[in-house]
């Protein structure tokens, strides 16, 4: 009989966060744990979310609360996942089956340096949204939105459980020995019974780079052009781009074996019914002067290229103007104050 997913705690409350709080609130009520500490617990139990103009009051824990939840789904930003990998280790035990809702391709390996591999399920998530302050929007799911996840391959880098978790540690009765199928059955039994849209994946790694590639190739020219998804019909510098950066993807992805390529007409969104004035994440990012998740996106692709030996100049271009664009937001180049001196 496999276990059932009693607790579950969501570490991150920004769009993706709120996407799994409001999709689980009504089925786990008050064993739904959002994982915060100092000023930003107070916050959010002060405040809440306002998701979908539906307001939702919040089980605030910290860490050590939530100590050996059955589920714990990891939704911070990609710059901060090194950062909470401790937070991570107050969490979870050998019991807690952990999904990683990062669209990069490397989150689960971070947190193998903690987690066992066996105890994480990999994962990724579709959804538009848009977020302003504790105010969370996103559509109804539509087909292939949502969670999307599965099992690969286990890897020759494993690291065994001893090496994660202390040895002298209490472990939760029935829970020792689980096997990843059983994690995942219970996981697909817990979203299958609640409003999250899900789809179990018969090839999750594949799944993910698809996302990735789609991710870099869509989101990165519209941010560095500021302008909405409606570029991609209507310039044939941004088509380039969005080709010439999917393209690198794809060589970085066959490196490992793994095939996303898909047939011309799909590479660049058109007549998708997406408004030409929407926004992905990035430009969004960029919008409100936040930092992006450039490093997760290009950045993660020059280090795995340089590894391999593959080149990637239009993913290097597209990663420094981004990078030039951030410090531009944070003040860097306000020469405003300046006298113009001529020789």
């Amino acid at each position: 009989m496999n276990p059932k997913i009693k607790t579950i705690a969501v570490l991150g409350a920004g769009a993706i966060g709120a996407y799994v709080i409001y999709g689980l609130k009504e089925q786990y009520k008050d064993n739904l744990w959002i994982i915060a500490e100092g000023q930003r617990a107070e916050r959010l139990k002060k405040d809440g979310l306002i998701i979908n103009e539906e307001t939702c009051e919040l089980q605030v824990k910290t860490p050590e609360e939530a100590r050996g939840v059955d589920l714990l789904i990891v939704s911070v930003k990609y710059g901060a996942l090194r950062e909470i990998l401790p937070m991570v280790g107050r969490i979870a035990d050998r019991n807690t089956t952990v999904m990683s809702l990062l669209n990069g391709v490397d989150s689960e390996d971070i947190l193998s340096e903690l987690v066992p591999e066996d105890q994480i399920i990999p994962a990724l998530i579709r959804i538009a949204s848009s977020h302003k302050g504790n105010r969370i929007t996103f559509p109804l799911p539509r087909e292939n939105m949502g969670i999307i996840y599965g099992l690969p391959e286990m890897t020759d880098k494993a690291r065994p459980a001893e090496t994660c978790f202390a040895a002298n540690e209490t472990i939760k009765d029935g829970t020792v020995g689980l096997t990843r199928k059983q994690r995942l059955a219970a996981v697909q039994v817990c979203f299958e019974n609640s409003r999250l849209e899900s789809h179990v994946s018969d090839d999750i790694r594949k799944d993910i780079w698809m996302k990735y590639a789609l991710n870099i190739s869509q989101n990165i020219p519209q941010a560095i052009l500021g302008a909405g998804v409606g570029i991609y019909e209507d310039s044939e510098h941004a088509e380039f781009l969005c080709r010439a950066l999917r393209a690198e993807v794809t060589e970085l992805a066959d490196s490992y074996g793994i095939d996303i390529h898909v047939p011309d007409h799909l590479v660049t969104p058109k007549n998708t019914g997406i408004p030409k004035a929407a926004r992905y994440s990035t430009l969004q990012d960029l919008d409100a002067k936040r930092q992006t998740e450039i490093e997760m996106f290009c950045g993660t692709v020059m280090r795995l290229a340089k590894e391999q030996g593959i080149p990637v100049p239009y993913n290097t271009f597209a990663y420094h103007v981004i990078k030039g664009l951030e410090e531009k937001n944070a003040g860097r180049f306000d020469y405003s104050t300046g006298s113009l001196e001529r020789p």
